[in-house]
């Protein structure tokens, strides 16, 4: 597998497991598929890493959450002011505010698959011989 497969953002950007960054961390790869939005496998297919570490263990994630749409709609205010300008004599503001809200409700489950594979991974180390080191403990 090359490199590029096994680096961080990558495995954070496609919900693979932090621990080998090979297995996916959710039962569905479909992020708007609604009833499955959150359901996540108990451990990874791949090296057996459990998801959830504790009970309520993803809590914090509301705190990712919270700075990927902040961090999203400061992307999307630049873009706007760049390519539309910003104006207090009309409403371009206000039709910045309608755009962000419309595509942050858009891209929600997005944001919380994505805030939940961040928060997972800075409380599993990546381990390259994650597969072995399983199969070792499996015997």
């Amino acid at each position: 597998m090359s490199s590029f497969k096994t680096s961080y953002l990558y495995s954070v950007l496609n919900n693979k497991c932090p621990r080998c960054r090979k297995g996916n961390i959710y039962t569905s790869s479909n992020a708007y598929k609604l009833g499955q939005m959150t359901t996540m496998n108990e451990k990874c297919p791949v090296c057996g890493q459990p998801t959830e570490i504790e009970v309520g263990f993803y809590y914090g994630t509301a705190y990712v959450s919270y700075a990927l749409t902040i961090a999203f709609s400061v992307a999307t205010f630049v873009a706007w002011w760049v390519l539309v300008g910003m104006s207090l004599d009309d409403n371009r503001f206000f039709g910045w505010m309608g755009t962000n809200a419309v595509l942050m409700i858009l891209m929600q489950p997005l944001f919380m698959r994505l805030s939940r594979s961040i928060w997972l991974s800075w409380f599993v180390a990546y381990d390259p011989n994650s597969k072995e080191s399983a199969k070792d403990s499996a015997k």
